[in-house]
């Protein structure tokens, strides 16, 4: 099963985010040259885990139990936005970006000990998908309004296991499905 780890942000947070988002799906072009991510699956991803066989799942969930013992609950918000060249555009966070930065290195080292093999190692950058290029877009003015987008801060409480239902069927448009398999509350100190 595809498997992340991941921060979800709170309801209130996700619909903020929604109002700004909306504003620059309306924009011309918006709608041909983006494939705009669902705001219920909007999470912050900590470590991507792909393809795991299910009887690795039970020491890696034990592991990301651990993480998230070590950790303590933190603020966050949304703010600014940002590209990853021409493929992808996100909003960032703000607030203790830092812990989650550890959380991130926590929820990888959990991986790689539960025998969670992945071969590409890049640096942790805190963002949320909000849309990916199908061909040649200037995210520019999106990154832009992104820059002046700032949400409300609330408490990261929890570390979650998502496992991801890629589309199958082939119909233009479909999405990832997301389900949180497991939910870890945050409690340590650091």
């Amino acid at each position: 099963m595809r498997l992340f780890a991941a921060v979800l942000p709170p309801a209130d947070a996700v619909a903020e985010l929604g109002s700004a988002v909306g504003g620059l799906r309306e924009r011309p072009g918006a709608e041909r040259g983006l494939r705009w991510t669902d705001p219920s699956g909007w999470h912050f991803t900590v470590a991507f885990y792909g393809e795991v066989a299910e009887d690795v799942v039970p020491e890696l969930s034990r592991r990301l139990e651990r993480s998230a013992r070590r950790t303590g609950p933190f603020p966050l918000s949304l703010r600014g936005g940002g590209r990853f060249g021409g493929r992808a555009l996100w909003v960032g966070a703000a607030g203790e970006v830092r812990t989650l930065r550890l959380l991130a290195e926590r929820a990888a080292a959990a991986g790689r000990r539960a025998g969670v093999v992945r071969e590409e190692h890049r640096g942790y950058r805190a963002h949320l998908t909000l849309a990916r290029a199908s061909g040649d877009v200037d995210l520019t003015p999106y990154v832009a309004s992104l820059d002046r987008f700032a949400g409300r801060t609330w408490t990261v409480a929890d570390l979650c296991l998502v496992r991801s239902r890629l589309p199958a069927s082939g119909v233009p448009g479909e999405r990832p499905r997301y389900e949180v398999l497991q939910r870890w509350p945050l409690r340590g100190g650091g």
